[in-house]
C-alpha cells in the first residue's frame, strides 16, 4: 500500500457521528533492537490482536516478519497525526509499531493537536514491547567496534602490543578519578578501560591459529567467577572476607595448578605494589616469612610495604596520596 494515497489511512473527514463519543486509541508499541526479533511481552501481543489496525513507518522493520507470521497484519504506512486520529474514529484502536527512532514526528503532530483543541483525541498509550536487559548497552559497543575495526584507518591496523600501553594508560586514568572521588571522571575512565577490553578482542577474533571473541571473554570470566564463589553459588560458607579470600586462592590454586603462592604474581607491577602483593599472599597462606637482613633504600621500602600491607594499607594509594600533597605545597610555594 501506498503510504502517500488516499486509502492509506482514514482521514478526520469520515468520521462518523459517534466517533466524537469515541475517539478511539492508538497504541505506539516501542521494541528494543538489542532483544531478539519476536520476542515481545504478553501485553504487546494482546495489543496486536486486539487492534484494529497496525501500522509501521518502516517496511525493513526486523519485528515486521514475524508479526506477520504470527497472522498479524500490518501496513506499511507513515500516517500524518490527523491522519491517525481519524484511523481511530468511531472507537477503533490503531497500533503504531515504532521506529528505531520512535517516531518523533508523529508524537508532536498529535501533542500539537492536543493543544489545538480542533479535534477529539484517542486515548493515546506507550507500550515497551520488549525491554533492554541490564547490559543491554554493550551490545551496542560490540557493533560500534565492529564497524570502527573494519572501517577506521588507524583502529583496522592497530595489534594487542600496539594497544598495551593504553591499557596501563587507561587504568592508572581509572584509579585516579577514584582517589579523586571524580564521579563523571569515573564513569568515563570505566569507560576507556571497557573499550580496551573490547577491542582486544576484537583483534583477537581474527588471530589465525588461536582465535576468540568478547563471548568467550565474556564465558570465561562467567566459569571463573561462579567457581571461585563456592559460597554464593554452591554448598560452601564464608561470613567474613577473609573466608572469601580463602576460598578465591584456593580454588585458584587448584585451577592453575601453581606449586608456589607468588605465581602469578605480575613482577612488572609498581614496586610498592609489586612488595605488598608479595605480602599479602605469604600472610593469606599463614607463612611468617621475615624480611631480608640487607640494609638500603629498596629494602627500606620493601619493610614499609610490607608493614602497610600488614595494617590494611595500599602503600601505591599511600604513597600517591603523600605525592599529591607534596605537590599541592610545591604549588603553594610557587604561588
Amino acid at each position: 500500500m501506498n503510504a502517500n494515497s488516499p486509502e492509506a489511512v482514514p482521514g478526520p473527514e469520515r468520521t462518523a457521528p459517534d466517533a466524537a463519543a469515541d475517539p478511539g486509541r492508538v497504541v505506539l508499541l516501542t521494541t528494543s533492537h538489542r532483544v531478539a526479533p519476536g520476542l515481545l511481552s504478553w501485553p504487546a501481543w494482546q495489543a496486536l490482536r486486539a487492534a484494529d489496525r497496525v501500522l509501521c513507518a518502516d517496511g525493513a522493520h526486523p519485528q515486521l516478519p514475524y508479526l506477520r507470521e504470527a497472522g498479524t497484519a500490518v501496513d506499511e504506512a507513515s500516517p500524518t497525526a490527523e491522519e491517525l486520529v481519524g484511523a481511530c474514529a468511531g472507537g477503533r484502536t490503531v497500533v503504531v509499531v515504532a521506529t528505531g527512532e520512535g517516531e518523533p514526528a508523529l508524537t508532536d503532530g498529535l501533542a500539537r493537536l492536543a493543544g489545538s483543541g480542533r479535534l477529539t483525541m484517542p486515548e493515546l498509550e506507550l507500550l515497551p514491547a520488549s525491554y533492554d536487559l541490564p547490559g543491554a548497552r554493550l551490545l551496542d559497543l560490540v557493533q560500534v567496534m565492529d564497524r570502527i575495526r573494519a572501517e577506521c584507518p588507524w583502529s583496522s591496523r592497530q595489534t594487542h602490543e600496539g594497544l598495551a600501553k593504553y591499557g596501563i594508560e587507561e587504568a592508572y586514568e581509572l584509579v585516579e578519578a577514584i582517589e579523586e572521588d571524580d564521579r563523571d571522571a569515573l564513569r568515563e575512565e570505566l569507560g576507556d578501560v571497557l573499550l580496551q577490553v573490547v577491542f582486544h578482542a576484537r583483534i583477537a577474533e581474527e588471530d589465525p591459529e588461536a582465535p576468540f571473541s568478547v563471548d568467550d571473554v565474556a564465558g570465561g570470566i562467567v566459569a571463573k567467577l561462579i567457581h571461585r564463589h563456592p559460597h554464593v553459588f554452591g554448598d560452601a560458607t564464608a561470613t567474613t572476607p577473609e573466608e572469601v579470600k580463602e576460598h578465591w586462592l584456593r580454588t585458584k590454586a587448584v585451577e592453575k595448578r601453581r606449586s608456589s603462592i607468588t605465581e602469578g604474581v605480575p613482577l612488572g607491577q609498581p614496586g610498592l605494589a609489586l612488595a605488598a602483593k608479595l605480602a599479602s599472599r605469604a600472610r593469606t597462606a599463614r607463612l611468617d616469612i621475615p624480611l631480608p637482613p640487607v640494609e638500603g633504600i629498596g629494602y627500606d621500602l620493601l619493610a614499609l610495604a610490607v608493614r602497610a600491607e600488614a595494617e590494611g594499607v595500599d602503600p601505591e594509594a599511600a604513597l600517591r596520596a603523600a605525592a599529591r600533597a607534596y605537590r599541592d605545597a610545591i604549588r603553594e610555594a610557587e604561588s
